[in-house]
């Protein structure tokens, strides 16, 4: 074989190559209309979207605001002096009640400060 023929071979192996990688290109685009023609088919058949007089609206009082407390632990009764035992309808229904200071503790100078910060503690 003489380098023509080897050009040759070469030549109509790249055409074979951009042939293939068309078709191939043709099959990818026609999936995806496929997939956007029974995507809308699909959306077609569903509920339509509520109009505006349907859709959630606030409350009369306006809208719902958080309540902020400082809770406290609610301790266990002390049953031991009495010596009867503690019966489910004894017990709170939460593990923490209402404090009875509501003031937020405030950080004072000098005080402890986060872990690793160097400072004193408490003085």
């Amino acid at each position: 074989m003489n380098t023509a023929t080897y050009v040759l071979l070469a030549a109509s192996q790249h055409i074979w190559n951009v042939t293939a990688a068309f078709i191939g290109g043709l099959v990818v685009a026609g999936a995806l209309i496929w997939a956007v023609r029974v995507g809308m088919r699909y959306m077609d058949q569903e509920e339509p979207r509520p109009r505006s007089e349907e859709q959630p609206r606030l409350p009369d009082g306006g809208a719902v605001r958080e309540m902020r407390e400082i809770r406290e632990p609610d301790e266990m009764p002390d049953m031991s002096k009495s010596g009867s035992r503690l019966m489910p309808y004894e017990l709170h229904h939460a593990a923490t009640r209402t404090g009875k200071d509501q003031n937020r503790k405030r950080w004072l100078p000098g005080s402890s400060g986060a872990f690793g910060s160097g400072g004193p503690g408490h003085v």
